[in-house]
């Protein structure tokens, strides 16, 4: 496996890497797994995040991915946040720590999207 980063604008608050030359950098490639973090996921499947910049660095890996993987711990269920993503039927896979609200199941279970509950040996 070889890991390649981008640079960009990092964010104090969470380290994130944001920005033009961010997208530009991902902009360059086709990878097979493209993993995304949010803010929040609606009821109705939404992607939600507080900031428009992290959500168009969202947007290239979603563009440049084959396969999409979503990680959201469960506080992200039925959160609101100002900044749409998109929606769920985007995603190929999503990981989380505990199971999925049942309002979401029935989207996720209709798009085919695998669920992985992963666990902390912390």
């Amino acid at each position: 496996i070889e890991v390649i980063i981008a640079g960009g604008l990092v964010r104090n608050r969470d380290r994130g890497v944001i920005g033009e030359a961010t997208i530009d950098f991902i902009s360059q490639f086709k990878v097979d797994f493209g993993v995304i973090g949010i803010s929040g996921i609606e009821n109705d499947g939404s992607l939600l995040d507080f900031d428009y910049r992290e959500v168009r660095v969202s947007e290239a890996i979603i563009k440049h991915s084959r396969k999409v993987l979503l990680v959201a711990d469960h506080s992200k269920f039925n959160r609101n946040a100002l900044v749409r993503l998109g929606d769920l039927s985007q995603i190929h896979a999503l990981f989380t720590d505990q199971p999925v609200p049942s309002d979401l199941q029935p989207i996720l279970a209709s798009l085919d999207t695998e669920v992985h509950l992963t666990t902390s040996d912390a």
